[in-house]
């Protein structure tokens, strides 16, 4: 097969792994829809950045270190099951509070801040990187040409960030957004607790490990 082949192939794959719902798209939607398209957008390519990490991580060959020391694949586990923990919890103690939409679009440091959000929430389930090292397991080859080692962190950023762009824009719309502000409380507590399941479930998935 072909290099171009190869990345269309790999490329496709990811998309729509990143199309099944998951924490990521819990975070980007309840950012882009309480907080501000830009702040969407910010987080989408918090998600690309995330991938990227992951992908060269996998090209590096840190899948073999993990499984040479399966301790070190639990506490991943263990710590990305905490954040995502964390961000439930905080989501359901502001789910009471107020929105003030005004602050959340205004704020210099809000884009930033659901940059570093998406990202950490991208990192926090090491299985992605297991994903990423299967794909080019089975469809690399051996000795990898220069030009996919180049293109592979491009598109990977490309999938990942494009797909939650377009999650962002359809959440920041209007309608989405009014949405939101009428059945606020219930809408928080339903996203804490999906990513609280998600959190104990990779805690848990981590002690079964063990």
């Amino acid at each position: 097969m072909s290099s171009a082949g190869i990345f269309i192939s790999i490329m496709a794959a990811l998309a729509v792994g990143a199309m099944s719902p998951g924490p990521s798209f819990v975070v980007v939607s309840r950012i882009a829809i309480s907080r501000s398209r830009l702040d969407g957008l910010a987080a989408a390519f918090g998600m690309g950045a995330g991938g990227v990490v992951f992908a060269g991580l996998a090209l590096a060959g840190l899948t073999a270190l993990l499984s040479q020391f399966e301790w070190l694949y639990v506490l991943l586990k263990l710590a990305g099951g905490a954040y995502l923990l964390y961000i439930a919890v905080n989501i359901w103690r502001g789910a009471a509070k107020p929105i003030e939409l005004s602050d959340a679009v205004n704020g210099h440091r809000a884009p930033m801040r659901s940059f570093m959000t998406a990202l950490l929430t991208q990192l926090s389930n090491p299985k992605t990187i297991i994903v990423y090292a299967s794909l080019f397991a089975a469809l690399l080859p051996r000795t990898v040409p220069l030009d996919l080692l180049v293109a592979l962190p491009v598109g990977v950023f490309a999938v990942e960030a494009g797909w939650y762009a377009i999650v962002a824009l359809a959440f920041s719309a209007r309608h989405p957004r009014r949405l939101y502000l009428h059945a606020k409380g219930w809408i928080d507590r339903t996203a804490s607790a999906v990513m609280g399941g998600l959190g104990l479930r990779l805690i848990l998935s981590g002690l079964s490990v063990r």
